[in-house]
């Protein structure tokens, strides 16, 4: 299918160093800089799908060995060349949420959390 592109990837990265409290201060909760998933392993897949010249669906789904899930979905919309509008949501379940060495870096309150955006954008 000419408008349809998918992707998968993984990641993997010891939290040994993470969870040191002689290595990291303060100690990053098993998240760095370069590793920013729970656990050792994370996975991340989506896709694009083309519904007309000036349309495009668009999802992403991430999950971690921390039982982190992330989706999000949106719809872009070519007003002219140049100017996109793009309505998106996105849900986020805090897999770790009620254990005590949780580590948030979203600043969710919750352990399942929806939330959304418009954005205009203009392109030069």
């Amino acid at each position: 299918m000419e408008n349809l592109s998918l992707f998968i990837m993984a990641g993997y990265g010891t939290d040994d160093n993470y969870e040191d409290p002689g290595f990291a201060t303060p100690v990053a909760g098993g998240r760095g800089m370069y590793k920013l998933w729970s656990g050792n392993w994370a996975v991340w897949g989506g896709g694009t799908y083309t519904i007309n010249e000036k349309t495009s669906f668009n999802t992403q789904i991430s999950y971690d060995e921390g039982e982190n899930l992330g989706i999000a979905a949106n719809i872009a919309y070519d007003i002219v060349p140049g100017l996109t509008i793009t309505a998106e949501v996105d849900y986020l379940h805090a897999g770790d949420f009620d254990e005590p060495d949780f580590s948030n870096w979203t600043g969710a309150d919750d352990e399942d959390s929806l939330g959304g955006m418009l954005r205009f954008q203009r392109s030069f």
